[in-house]
């Protein structure tokens, strides 16, 4: 770590922890609070962009979303469909009028059809989803099975499908950054990172304040997919198939148990600090050094124009 983010670990004092989470998407961060998400995003002429929306995630809450274990596979795919959502609205905001004037002439307005984008976006979802499958599902358990009388040895198998996942997410990740563009989108995710941190540790949300924390975050997606992929690796040792296409489809069919148990543990790690969780959380911070980086002032001043509309009135109801 370098001496800028050990000073930033030094003053980061968290005095309680936020249910606030966030993401980062193009030129811009996505936040969800209690009661209201926010999105904001630079636009091309310098300025900020921001939407607000009413969220459910307080106290009044549906049961689905605070019930243990039931509440991770709601809370993951309510996230996912945000992020992809609003990924998008924020790639539209980068556009230039005579872009935006070609994508809105293809879309059907009153006519009541499908829009192209609708249609983009529906195509797009779709392939991430088959290519998730294919890497994190199929392919580790592809490769496993070529191994000589791996059949016979059931946990090791699952071990070694595990190490591959991991290596796999990992890979990948570390190739996408070195995209301009992606390394940019990890410094946005790196100011989510420090504005929440600030929050947390109860000072004003200035530049200058959220500037020394650390961009490291023990409740970060990135954390929660890493414990997910551990967990699999658990759950996959208790199943008795040993042919390739039975243990892909037992993987499908038990992801949402794994889904549930990683949140209660990415929760546990959250709101404890002991040699157990601190382990727990060791995977996902070191992965964090790839998904995030060092932001630039004018991406912190994105971050606080996100997160301000999403903080509650009723402090009670921002405690994770």
């Amino acid at each position: 770590m370098s001496n800028n983010n050990s000073a930033a670990n030094q003053q980061f004092k968290e005095k309680f922890k936020s249910k606030i989470g966030g993401q980062a998407l193009i030129e811009g961060i996505m936040m969800l609070g209690p009661n209201t998400g926010a999105m904001a995003c630079r636009l091309p002429d310098g300025s900020i962009d921001l939407e607000t929306w009413d969220e459910n995630n307080g106290k009044n809450a549906p049961w689905y979303k605070k019930t243990p274990l039931v509440r991770g596979c709601f809370n993951f795919v309510s996230s996912m469909v945000k992020g992809y959502k609003y990924m998008m609205k924020s790639a539209e905001k980068q556009m230039t009028e005579e872009e935006l004037e070609e994508l809105n002439g293809k879309k059907s307005g009153e006519n009541g059809k499908t829009s192209v984008t609708d249609i983009i976006m529906s195509i797009g979802s779709f392939l991430g989803i088959v290519l998730a499958v294919a890497l994190f599902v199929f392919l580790p358990k592809f490769l496993v099975g070529f191994i000589p009388d791996i059949k016979d040895h059931r946990i090791i198998r699952s071990v070694l499908e595990g190490i591959v996942k991991i290596a796999i997410f990992v890979g990948y990740m570390a190739l996408v950054s070195l995209m301009k563009d992606i390394r940019r989108q990890y410094m946005y995710h790196g100011a989510e990172h420090k504005t929440i941190a600030c929050h947390e540790a109860e000072l004003p949300l200035t530049v200058e304040n959220v500037r020394k924390q650390t961009r490291f975050h023990k409740r970060c997606g990135t954390s929660f997919i890493i414990i997910v992929l551990i967990v699999s690796i658990l759950v996959m040792c208790f199943v008795p198939f040993t042919v390739t296409w039975q243990r892909v489809v037992a993987s499908l069919i038990l992801l949402p148990i794994v889904v549930g148990i990683s949140y209660e543990f990415i929760r546990l790690a959250g709101n404890n600090d002991n040699a157990f969780t601190r382990i727990l959380s060791a995977p996902g911070l070191a992965m964090q050094r790839i998904t995030t980086r060092e932001p630039d002032d004018s991406m912190i001043e994105v971050a606080i124009a996100a997160m301000k509309p999403c903080i509650p009135e009723d402090k009670s109801e921002d405690k994770w």
